[in-house]
């Protein structure tokens, strides 16, 4: 994966000082350890939560998730697994690279069709950001056809969609465990006009309070090739990453999706070949 990088690296510095804090005040850690493992991390390149896990300061956390996370989630129940660690790749290239110079913390993830494994990539990539103790939003803004509410466990009536015609609140937004820094927004009940919805000004309003409120927030969109929802919700991000499947996607549907996306400004950061 290609991403852009950045001269600045104050905003990691403040993130790891952050990360550490967290367990420091959860009674994981002590001062001393998170000193030891910011030196590691430094020194070899790492994200905090990787180079404590690599130290064996902290354990991975999967068994939290057994029975409220699906299986395909892979990063919450088999984190040290050969595609988990290529996960962890992309989010280090998009800290070091995106995530430090960005201006706005929200990514939209898509691509040129649909069986490509958006909604796969978007809860792991989340999962993983949430495990270097990132508070991390995953919103499912595919309305048409989602996928998060089954991969979390949550219910499938309430979400973006009852949000954005004012039928919802601050409800829709799911802890997907005490311990985890991860939270959902399902879509909500299947609306009959999704694309109004994203391009009225109250979509503008909630993503932007959720930008505040989170480290990150991941956008899981539609297929671009089917509707103009996944350009809008692009463009209303600032920053997309462009998901192509192994011997699946279409050169010519992939070149038109990249170039709908270039045409309305959006900036694609990186694109993921995806075989799993």
């Amino acid at each position: 994966m290609a991403v852009e990088a950045s001269n600045s690296s104050s905003p990691g510095t403040r993130r790891m000082h952050a990360n550490g804090d967290i367990l420091v005040e959860a009674g994981k850690l002590g001062k001393t350890d998170v000193e030891q493992i910011q030196g590691f991390a430094t020194e070899m390149d790492l994200q905090f939560g990787d180079a404590a896990l690599q130290m064996k300061r902290i354990n991975p956390e999967p068994t939290i998730f057994e029975n409220t996370v699906s299986e395909v989630v892979i990063a919450a129940h088999n984190p040290r697994c050969a595609a988990v660690e290529e996960l962890r790749t992309v989010r280090s290239r998009l800290v070091l690279g995106w995530l430090k110079g960005a201006e706005r913390n929200v990514l939209a993830i898509t691509s040129a069709e649909r069986g490509e494994g958006r909604s796969w990539f978007a809860a792991n990539l989340a999962m993983v950001f949430a495990q270097t103790g990132l508070r991390t939003l995953l919103l499912d803004a595919d309305m048409r056809h989602p996928q998060q509410h089954r991969l979390f466990n949550l219910p499938s009536n309430v979400g973006l969609s009852g949000l954005l015609s004012k039928l919802a609140g601050k409800e829709v937004i799911h802890r997907v465990h005490p311990d985890s820094r991860l939270f959902v927004v399902p879509a909500g009940a299947l609306p009959p006009n999704p694309q109004e919805l994203i391009m009225q000004e109250l979509f503008d309003a909630v993503l932007g309070r959720m930008a505040k409120q989170f480290d990150l927030v991941v956008l899981d969109t539609p297929a671009a090739a089917e509707t103009a929802d996944a350009e809008i919700l692009a463009a209303k991000a600032g920053a997309a990453i462009m998901l192509t499947r192994k011997n699946r996607t279409r050169n010519s549907s992939l070149l038109a999706a990249m170039e709908c996306l270039t045409r309305s400004g959006v900036k694609v950061i990186g694109s993921v070949l995806n075989d799993y």
